[in-house]
């Protein structure tokens, strides 16, 4: 699809991972990228809304920034996501900080071909759904794959990061 290339689907083409890419019009002005993928694609692709998933930055109380990938209507669990990553607490990272270690824009991080590969961890929902879909690495485009390819890929440990 034109104009969908980024670093995160060239990786899946050079990969040759199963995939789709799916884009919408995003709006400049929307407060929640996460929400607006879910209200553009949910119907459109047939999956729910717990099957589209946010990137989130975080920085550990080691210092390191690390990834936390989780459904768009879930909260994180910040103490969960450390301890999945091997500390015991963590913080929502500065956005410069995020755009500057990723390579992405706030809004379009992509959990696959980041600048600086960071340490990751996916919900363990997403290991109940033969598809799941997450940034491509640019505002308003998706990228649809199987949830252990995106696991794989990410080098991610699995582990419940959902708070309630």
């Amino acid at each position: 699809m034109a104009g969908t290339a980024t670093p995160a689907t060239t990786l899946l083409a050079r990969q040759r991972v199963d995939h789709r890419i799916h884009s919408y019009a995003h709006d400049a002005r929307a407060d929640s990228y996460g929400s607006e993928a879910v209200d553009a694609l949910a119907g459109r692709v047939g999956v729910t809304a717990h099957q589209i998933f946010k990137t989130l930055v975080i920085k550990l109380d080691t210092g390191k920034l690390a990834v936390a990938v989780l459904p768009v209507p879930e909260m994180l669990s910040l103490k969960t996501a450390a301890a999945a990553l091997g500390a015991s607490k963590a913080v929502m990272a500065d956005r410069g900080e995020a755009e500057r270690s990723t390579g992405y824009v706030f809004g379009g991080i992509s959990p696959l071909g980041q600048r600086k590969s960071l340490p990751t961890v996916i919900d363990a929902s997403a290991m109940g759904w033969d598809r799941v879909l997450c940034s491509a690495g640019r505002r308003g485009v998706e990228i649809e794959l199987a949830p252990a390819d995106l696991v794989r890929l990410s080098g991610a440990v699995v582990a419940a990061v959902t708070a309630g």
